[in-house]
């Protein structure tokens, strides 16, 4: 065995799970203490400053700046007793991580000493040099201005030494250059145009908060298994290895019983994650060895998204102390399932109604319906935006395959909910309904059952499900920032909101009553959406085949996918609800797609290097050993015999000269195109050659190398294979 592989595979059996200590014996006594929220405020601020932040909070209003000295004092005070030196703005930009400049809290003074200094300036806006974080081109290299700005809705929060404030980014023109900038457009667009639909059905009603449960699927490696796997190491996945004799076949990971060591690691970052006031309420083993997931209660849209990019940060640290690493790549591992991010929307109004459960009464039925069909019409109309919204190379991998969703947007309802959307399409005409219809049909509306958890199956493979309560899209990624999805739909079901209305109103203008306009607007919306509804196998090919009959798209093809989000209809639908910009829409797909070119890029040198410099050289010396072997047979033995004897090894000479060579072949052929893509200056030509020329090679080297790994002597194999990196000892 390699000594590299053979270093690692010990320090993983020495390995001893470490006892966690809680700093309390109930969650209860230390959740959020790290988190300047609600009742923070009230014991640091004053009643002005406290009413003010929120204020910003619950009507979005802008923070005074004179009121802002006394937030920032009061915050400076409480992250000084929580052991903070330093503060930052915490921000989410184009590269789908998070970032922060740390400053001291501490000034010079004038006689030499020095004094904690942090004011309302410093707090609501600061001006980092981010010259070399992505902006699509809106702006130049020599132009690093650009500015954060605190956003009063996230709390802020200490990590460490550091007060943390979540915070905007833009440019010096304005121009978003985060994630956080269009969400909060997002939310207010569909909260606005959420309030409008409501008031049809209850005055009372004057905000609507999106919420959001983010389901994490990740996987655990030995940090000594990992660090012996370059390729884990630099692209995040696994860029050769045959598949192991047992992984996911046997369905005994599932559910099951949680290894000491991995049940360790949960507990610790459980407690980092409440005392930070991610509210984590579940975890279990997942389908694919070594494959786990976590889950928060649900949250407001823009809290949840900071909290899930906080949660990533909190498991890498964590997971270093008990000698793991945590993968959150769509794909690390071929041919076992690969890691989503389950993202379960709904809407809740300001009375405490959820938006997608239905009531007692056909009044709240009907206001259910309203927001039900408007939801799964906007999947239909803007499916190749929302597909572009989580398209990724990872995502391309895990897309369709093992229980992921396919690429083809379609809408899972359930037996119950399709047969009563059924039911109003044949009942509902155009015409004036008479009095006897009207009653019967608000008697069958006002029977739509409450609990819906029970009468809704769960559909795995569908990519948008409604479970419930709320719609859960499954084909976002792992690693994936859930505020790009979250934009998407948050402004898909803005737009439907505002045409049911506007429809309902033309209805109303002509004489029809509301109620029966309401009606006569579902049935539409029903009609015109029936397409995307489909609760069987999205796996199957009799399914592609109908999809394309009802005018789903199946873009697989990740350039082509991501393009979506600068066509004529996304960019006017962007604008009209004032959330991006066609200037900004342009520079993220310039972005997505460079990032798509460099990371292919990447996966592409480090699997010439290992090819060329690690798997050769071992195939090579295993093949020196088989001829000496050889050798030594036709020297021992008479021809007849050694032709019996010598066989299989010269089989195997014969196989390993034959994939070598291929793999050598290939590498070359690889490089050179990569050469020449590298001249192109067009981001999109270029990221094209990459998808096209380089990307290829990526699976035709594998194949080789996998399958000399079956020949190979174990024992001087170079790298961990696949049944020791997928299962923890």
């Amino acid at each position: 065995m390699s000594t590299l592989r053979f270093k690692a595979l010990e320090q993983t059996i020495s390995r001893h799970p470490l006892e966690v200590q809680s700093p309390s014996k109930k969650t209860s006594d230390y959740f959020a203490i790290n988190v300047f929220n609600k009742k923070r405020m009230q014991e640091y601020l004053s009643q002005e400053a406290f009413d003010s932040v929120m204020e910003a909070i619950d009507k979005g209003t802008k923070v005074d700046r004179k009121v802002s000295n006394q937030i920032s004092s009061g915050m400076k005070a409480w992250a000084i007793d929580r052991g903070a030196t330093h503060y930052t703005h915490w921000f989410h930009p184009l590269t789908g991580a998070t970032a922060e400049k740390h400053d001291a809290f501490f000034e010079p003074a004038s006689d030499a000493s020095v004094i904690e200094n942090f004011d309302g300036g410093k707090l609501v806006q600061q001006e980092p040099d981010a010259s070399s974080l992505p902006s699509g081109g809106m702006r130049n290299t020599f132009e690093a201005r650009g500015y954060t700005a605190w956003d009063p809705s996230s709390p802020a929060f200490v990590m460490g030494n550091t007060l943390c404030i979540p915070s905007v980014y833009v440019s010096f023109k304005g121009d978003s250059l985060d994630y956080k900038t269009p969400l909060l457009k997002s939310i207010e667009a569909v909260d606005k145009a959420a309030v409008d639909l409501c008031n049809y059905f209850d005055k009372n009603v004057t905000k609507v908060i999106v919420g959001l449960g983010c389901e994490q699927e990740y996987f655990l490696v030995d940090e000594a298994l990992f660090s012996a796997r370059p390729d884990l190491k630099l692209s995040d996945r696994t860029l050769m290895g045959h598949s192991a004799a047992k992984d996911q076949q046997l369905a005994d990971h599932y559910f099951g019983y949680i290894p000491m060591r991995v049940a360790s690691f949960m507990k610790e970052f459980e407690i980092e994650a409440y005392k930070l006031g991610i509210p984590i309420k579940t975890r279990h083993n997942e389908v694919a060895p070594n494959q786990y997931e976590c889950a928060p209660v649900f949250e407001e849209v823009n809290l949840a998204t900071d909290h899930n990019q906080l949660l990533m940060t909190v498991m890498k640290r964590v997971a270093k102390k008990h000698n793991f690493k945590v993968l959150f790549h769509e794909k690390p591992y071929k041919d076992v399932n690969g890691s989503g991010k389950h993202c379960n929307w709904s809407l809740i109004t300001n009375t405490g109604v959820n938006l997608f459960s239905p009531g007692k009464t056909p009044k709240t039925n009907m206001l259910f319906l309203s927001f039900f069909v408007s939801v799964i019409k906007g999947v239909f109309e803007y499916q190749d935006l929302l597909r572009s919204s989580i398209v990724s190379i990872g995502n391309e991998h895990r897309l369709g395959a093992a229980e992921a969703p396919p690429s083809i947007m379609s809408v899972f309802l359930g037996e119950e909910m399709n047969k009563i959307l059924d039911e109003i399409e044949t009942r509902v005409s155009g015409k004036k309904m008479s009095p006897d219809e009207k009653t019967e049909l608000k008697l069958d509306v006002g029977k739509i059952p409450e609990i819906m958890p029970d009468n809704t199956d769960r559909n795995r493979t569908s990519p948008f499900a409604f479970t419930g309560n709320r719609f859960e899209f499954r084909a976002v990624g792992a690693s994936t920032n859930v505020a790009s999805p979250m934009i998407a739909l948050n402004t898909i079901v803005a737009k439907q909101l505002i045409e049911f209305k506007e429809e309902v109103e033309k209805l109303i203008e002509e004489g029809v009553k509301k109620d029966e306009a309401i009606f006569q607007v579902i049935k539409k919306f029903i009609l015109a959406s029936k397409n995307v509804r489909f609760d069987g196998n999205n796996y199957s090919e009799e399914w592609k085949k109908e999809a394309e009959k009802r005018g789903l798209t199946n873009v697989s093809d990740v350039l082509e996918a991501l393009s979506a989000s600068v066509s004529p209809s996304s960019k006017e639908i962007f604008a009209e609800m004032k959330v991006f910009t066609p200037r900004e829409l342009d520079a993220r797909l310039e972005i997505d797609m460079e990032k798509y070119t460099k990371k292919i890029q990447i996966e592409s040198r480090v699997l010439g290097d290992l090819a060329v410099n690690h798997i050769l050289p071992t195939v090579y010396r295993y093949q020196n050993t088989l001829i000496e072997n050889v050798k030594g047979l036709k020297e021992l033995f008479s021809e007849t015999d050694f032709n019996k004897l010598a066989g299989t090894q010269l089989e195997s000479i014969k196989e390993i000269s034959d994939r070598s060579s291929v793999v050598n072949i290939r590498v070359n052929n690889m490089i050179d195109e990569r050469r020449k893509a590298n001249v192109i200056e067009e981001v999109d030509v270029k990221a094209r050659e990459y998808a096209d020329k380089v990307k290829p090679y990526l699976d035709e080297i594998r194949y080789q190398i996998d399958h000399l790994e079956m020949i190979v002597d174990d024992e001087i194999w170079p790298l961990p294979k696949y049944r020791e990196l997928l299962f923890i000892r």
